[in-house]
């Protein structure tokens, strides 16, 4: 019997009651709705869920966001279509089941030892051979050697159809194997069933009813947790509910939060868990492998404390509610800035603060007030410090086919592109929100980073305008001291007037002979121009009204006055004079600041080099001044998922049915054997045997072969097989 795609049918005069039925009940149906199911599956593992609104806009702009969040693709798995479409698909099951279940146990009931003897000549596999033995007898031999065999056996007498010498009672031997195969037919439905019904309780479908019937409202404030009202918490009886924890070390916390889409609910936990220590292991790369929390369980209604340790895929399960390690947080570690300008007329100063809260700041010009914002302190930053392989630069037209082919043949942990792993120390990620509300996001390291290209070790500064964009970073050069200080105090000096005039008669005292005192006047005025160029002083002013500076202010002074022929060889002698003119620029603010002077050589020369670029880039930087990580005091927070899942042993006992049910309908094969034993004339019987396989295979041929030679004594060529 193969299982009916159509539905129920009941009877009844409505027409459109009757259809509904029909259609709810049928298979087809059934897998449309497991259809809708897998693609918002695949819709709800591509797309993050439950991540804050902005995040979407900047990812798929106003419209589609907007578009999105009516249709409820944040939160797929809580959206109330999805959990129609479930409840659906556990109604239209389950009437499959109940549909097909009686007629599937009634023909496991049945050997359909009534078949006539003309039916099984119809059937292709069959074989006949006359046997010695009275009917009877041979029936009785022939179902015993089945039985032997594992195969289930009812022997029925009944009179031959056979006319003349051969008349008399026959005996039809009716055997069944691989029962298990329609098992596994109502285990698989009913796997679906049961997973269906262990999402709907352990997914939002509880908590959205609680809110619905007992007057719960999202909360969308901010304060304190205590602080909130009860109509947005649900009571520690609640049955189901799965939320976040956050813990910070030294502290405890009993209310998880549970996101929803237009806010959180609170859940109050009948326990409150402590955050002793949180740990975490590196490997030698820098990279971690281990994450770990030391927690102590209070309970509210004993008193107990239960101390314990939850690790990743560890959980810890206290009065029906399991503990998993989530992530981690900052547990409001206080830091200490200091702000290095980056633009004239601001003054370095310290700042300190915690992470998460904020610091109102005011320039020196213009009196434009910001905020600055705390995001986050990372002590540890593992970065991949492979640079370009050795040998230059890359020849465009080169081919090396056994280098292209064994990078992507071999060990599945090969890759094309080298790796060096490197811990580069803390790093701080703050905001500037202007007086508008316009942020802009920081990252800076708090050491300088050895790039691997020669150059000095440099300071990142990172920004970026929108949490989309990647880090763009500006590189300081660190100083002989390993600090900023040293490009500071050049910026500084960049800045003055009179310190340029005063560097341009060092450098050429330097760089003229005496006895010409007209070719120093020219070097001069050379090099006054390009100083003041660079610093931002001589150019033509924008639409803004700010004028360009370093490298592209010189750059567009020189397409503006040098012919193009000539551009070239006056940009060689304009960089050096350049160069030059800023190294004793340098040397003046070191003697300012009470330091000796630099003495030239390769390092010196290094340092200046990155100075000039970072110089020219400090025009671009979108902020007056950049503030480092001086000193930090770091308070470690973990993030604990905590749940209440009833459905858990259904999804489980579902999942073991599906196991069971597909390997029964895949690799168990239903198989029904008859042999007709009838009368011969003359003594003796003849036997018919005829077989049937819901899996026509190869193996069902060598079967029946085995078969037809083990009863019938019958050669597996004679078998008859059209």
């Amino acid at each position: 019997m193969r299982p009916s795609t159509h539905g129920l049918r009941l009877d009844t005069r409505s027409h459109a009651l009757r259809a509904a039925v029909e259609l709810l009940s049928s298979m087809r149906f059934a897998i449309s709705l497991l259809t809708v199911i897998c693609i918002a599956s695949v819709i709800g593992t591509v797309l993050q869920q439950q991540r804050p609104y902005p995040n979407y806009v900047n990812q798929f702009g106003p419209f589609w966001a907007q578009v999105f969040d009516l249709l409820g693709l944040y939160s797929v798995y809580g959206a109330w279509w999805f959990l129609l479409i479930l409840a659906f698909l556990v109604t239209s099951t389950s009437l499959c089941i109940a549909r097909s279940t009686p007629r599937i146990v009634k023909d496991l009931k049945s050997f359909k030892e009534g078949i006539r003897e003309q039916s099984l000549r119809a059937f292709g596999q069959r074989a006949e051979a006359d046997v010695a033995d009275a009917p009877e007898a041979a029936a009785r031999r022939l179902g015993e050697a089945l039985v032997r065999g594992g195969w289930k056996v009812r022997l029925q007498q009944r009179e031959s159809a056979a006319g003349g010498e051969a008349a008399g009672s026959g005996w039809m031997v009716a055997a069944r194997a691989g029962v298990a195969n329609k098992l596994g037919y109502i285990a698989a439905h009913g796997a679906i069933v049961l997973i269906c019904l262990g999402g709907l309780l352990d997914g939002d479908l509880v908590v959205q009813a609680q809110m619905w019937l007992q007057g719960k409202t999202p909360y969308t404030g901010g304060g304190l947790v205590a602080d909130v009202a009860p109509e947005h918490r649900l009571s520690a009886r609640n049955p189901t509910f799965r939320g976040n924890l956050l813990v910070a070390e030294g502290t405890q916390s009993a209310t998880a939060i549970l996101s929803q889409p237009d806010g959180v609910v609170l859940q109050d936990l009948p326990f409150s868990v402590e955050l002793k220590k949180f740990v975490i292991e590196y490997y030698s790369t820098g990279m971690p492998k281990l994450f770990a929390s030391d927690i102590v369980i209070h309970d509210k209604a004993t008193g107990a404390q239960v101390p314990a340790r939850v690790e990743v895929n560890h959980p810890v399960r206290y009065d029906g509610v399991e503990i998993y390690q989530s992530s981690f947080d900052d547990g409001g570690s206080s830091v200490r800035l200091r702000a290095m300008p980056m633009a004239a007329g601001v003054q370095p100063f310290e700042v300190e603060g915690v992470i998460g809260g904020s610091t109102q700041l005011a320039r020196a010009s213009g009196g434009e007030a910001m905020t600055l914002e705390y995001a986050a302190l990372r002590v540890i930053n593992v970065e991949n410090m492979a640079g370009a392989e050795s040998g230059g630069a890359v020849d465009v037209r080169r081919v090396d086919l056994h280098a292209a082919i064994d990078a992507r043949l071999g060990a599945a942990n090969k890759t094309k592109a080298k790796k060096e792993l490197r811990n580069v120390g803390p790093s701080i990620t703050y905001k500037l929100r202007d007086a508008a509300g316009q942020a802009r996001e920081f990252h800076n390291y708090m050491l300088p980073v050895d790039m691997g290209d020669g150059q000095s070790p440099v300071f990142l500064l990172g920004v970026r305008d929108t949490p989309g964009e990647p880090f763009r970073y500006l590189r300081v050069p660190a100083d002989d001291q390993g600090g900023m200080d040293g490009f500071a105090r050049l910026r500084a000096a960049l800045a003055d007037k009179a310190l340029r005039e005063q560097a341009v008669r060092r450098y050429t005292a330097q760089a003229i002979d005496a006895s010409r005192p007209e070719l120093a006047q020219q070097l001069a005025t050379s090099a006054a121009r390009a100083l003041a160029l660079f610093a931002g002083e001589g150019g033509m002013p924008d639409a803004q009204g700010r004028r360009p500076g370093g490298l592209q202010a010189v750059s567009e002074f020189m397409e503006a006055n040098v012919p193009e022929a000539e551009r070239a060889r006056a940009g060689d002698v304009l960089v050096r004079i350049l160069s030059g003119a800023l190294f004793e620029l340098n040397q003046l603010a070191r003697a300012q600041a009470g330091l000796q002077p630099l003495a030239p050589g390769e390092q010196a020369q290094a340092f200046m080099t990155q100075s000039v670029l970072a110089l020219s880039d400090v025009f671009a930087y979108p902020a007056p001044m950049a503030f480092t990580l001086q000193d930090f005091r770091q308070v470690q927070a973990s993030v604990f998922q905590v749940a209440r899942a009833p459905g858990r042993n259904v999804v489980y006992l579902g999942c073991g049915l599906l196991i069971l049910g597909v390997f029964a309908m895949l690799y168990v094969r239903e198989r029904r054997l008859w042999i007709w034993v009838a009368p011969r004339a003359g003594g003796g019987a003849h036997a018919m045997m005829a077989y049937s396989s819901n899996r026509k295979t190869l193996e069902t041929d060598r079967e029946f072969n085995r078969l037809a030679a083990k009863l019938l004594n019958t050669e597996p060529l004679k078998a008859i097989r059209p």
